[in-house]
């Protein structure tokens, strides 16, 4: 399934990163814990979390992620998201808690 879609399903609103969305979701992976994100996280994942400051793109480049969403109607400050864009990596907002995403993203890509 294609990240467009999965904005559609998910009523997502796209913060950053939107010339980036014909890409094929691989499954997804939920932790607010870099470290942790970075050691099992998989390349084209959709990786949801809470956290919002620029580290969170860094990593997401490091793994290849196919993009962020962030939970509890949290949005970055301008300079994440213009390290987002300068890095092509798609963001979200959601105001559903993680739990919640992360069930109807496995429902969507299982």
């Amino acid at each position: 399934m294609k990240i467009k879609e999965i904005i559609e399903k998910l009523q997502l609103k796209a913060l950053a990163g939107q010339e980036n969305l014909d890409v094929d979701i691989t499954g997804g992976y939920t932790s607010d814990l870099l470290s942790d994100v970075i050691a099992n996280s998989k390349e084209g994942n959709l990786w949801i979390t809470l956290q919002i400051h620029q580290n969170i793109i860094a990593v997401a480049r490091l793994k290849d992620l196919a993009g962020i969403i962030i939970v509890n109607n949290r949005e970055p400050d301008e300079d994440t998201l213009k390290k987002a864009n300068e890095e092509n990596v798609p963001v979200f907002c959601s105001q559903e808690m993680a739990f919640e995403i992360s069930g109807k993203l496995y429902e969507l890509i299982g």
